[in-house]
């Protein structure tokens, strides 16, 4: 699937660059879509130099988490509605944890921390699979609330613009949780459908409920605020709960007698591990994403696309940031590189790297989180898990153009 993408966009951009020369007589195109392929491998060494200390602080600071009991504690607290929504699984089962250390790494935005993660947990659904080749419905639910990317702190998101120059990093906090929370509620709906999971039990409820509750007060509170006033309450409240984990984590783990300095360098030791296999995927999109570009193949298929919407009447700043909601669901990889190229090209806090930002945020790789776990398990039968993953998808990239218009239009 990769393959067939990463090749693609040099084709495409082999074509685009040949009708430049050949018809709109412009032989210049190609010393373009050379110097971009130099331009971009630098930029993704200096996007990795940023990406190197962030993962290894945020992977330090969650093996403190753990060892402090923390992620314990949340496998406990979230059991019954475990138990309600995966029944299959029993009680105390250690996929149950595995599962909300995975879900601990996406909010935090540590989405290739996650895999490994989720990884072992598919592994462990996989032993209580009576069908080794037939996705389970434990693993169908787990799979899809991956891709509905239920991100709570963004930090790979403030590291990419941090990086580009944002005075203000942690701008798209908000409108990244409120999009995510869109997205996740479909994927849950989605799949308590097709498994006709009683989502009406009062013990669902009674965790469900209060946190739509809470976000629809939330969002209530925000609705009489102005762009200007919404955007310095999203700076606030990202920059305090970005050190609000990072001080309660360290006091839990001193109350706890952890040896904090030393877990943490283990855990860093892992994020660094992680860090540095990512290079290698980040040269390869961003050099394709930047020859796409550089032939005007981009600016040609998004020049269709305003068209289209300028004829149906509609606004058209958002069209830039949909190169970034498109390679979404097949490459994360190709996601960042389409994010960073937005926000260099179109400036990191205009209007359409905000909301490529917001999307890349609240979205997940839906085919390559399919083809990876379900793929490490030998399960050949997905049933409804592509078709949950990606209409929780449609609602991310729908609910982040909407909470940027409202935020930030």
């Amino acid at each position: 699937m990769l393959n067939g993408l990463w090749l693609s966009f040099f084709i495409v951009a082999a074509v685009a660059g040949l009708s430049r020369w050949l018809i709109g007589d412009d032989p210049a195109v190609f010393a373009a879509m050379v110097e971009s392929l130099f331009a971009m491998a630098k930029l993704s060494v200096e996007v990795m130099i940023v990406l190197f200390g962030t993962l290894t602080l945020w992977l330090g600071m969650l093996r403190i988490a753990e060892k402090a009991g923390l992620v314990d504690a949340l496998a406990r607290m979230l059991g019954p509605l475990f138990a309600r929504l995966m029944p299959e699984v029993p009680r105390g089962h250690p996929a149950l944890g595995l599962i909300t250390m995975n879900f601990a790494a996406n909010g935090l935005g540590l989405d290739n921390a996650a895999t490994p993660i989720g990884l072992k947990a598919m592994r462990a659904l996989q032993e209580l699979n009576p069908s080794k080749t037939v996705a389970s419905n434990a693993q169908i639910l787990f799979l899809v609330l991956n891709a509905s990317s239920l991100t709570l702190l963004p930090v790979t998101i403030f590291v990419y613009r941090a990086q580009q120059g944002a005075p203000d990093p942690t701008l798209v906090f908000l409108p990244i949780l409120l999009a995510t929370s869109a997205s996740s509620l479909v994927g849950l709906l989605s799949v308590a459908v097709m498994q006709r999971l009683r989502v009406w039990d009062p013990v669902v409820l009674a965790y469900l409920l209060p946190a739509a509750l809470l976000l629809g007060a939330f969002m209530a509170m925000l609705g009489g605020m102005t762009a200007t006033a919404l955007a310095a309450l999203s700076s606030l409240v990202g920059n305090l709960t970005l050190f609000g984990v990072v001080l309660l984590f360290l006091l839990l783990g001193a109350y706890k007698k952890v040896a904090v300095y030393e877990e943490f360098v283990e855990g860093a030791k892992e994020g660094f591990d992680v860090a540095k296999s990512l290079l290698p995927y980040l040269v390869a999109m961003l050099c394709a994403v930047g020859v796409l570009r550089a032939s005007g193949a981009l600016d040609m298929g998004l020049d269709g696309i305003r068209w289209l919407l300028t004829y149906a009447g509609w606004d058209t700043r958002f069209v830039e940031a949909l190169p970034t909601a498109m390679v979404k669901p097949f490459s994360g990889s190709a996601a960042r590189a389409m994010l960073i190229e937005t926000m260099q090209s179109q400036g990191v806090d205009s209007f359409p790297a905000l909301v490529a930002a917001t999307i890349q945020g609240s979205t997940e790789t839906t085919f390559y989180v399919v083809a990876v776990y379900f793929g490490a398990v030998g399960i050949q039968r997905v049933r409804h898990a592509i078709g949950c993953a990606l209409l929780a998808e449609f609602a991310g990239v729908v609910a982040a153009i909407s909470v940027c218009y409202w935020f930030f239009g």
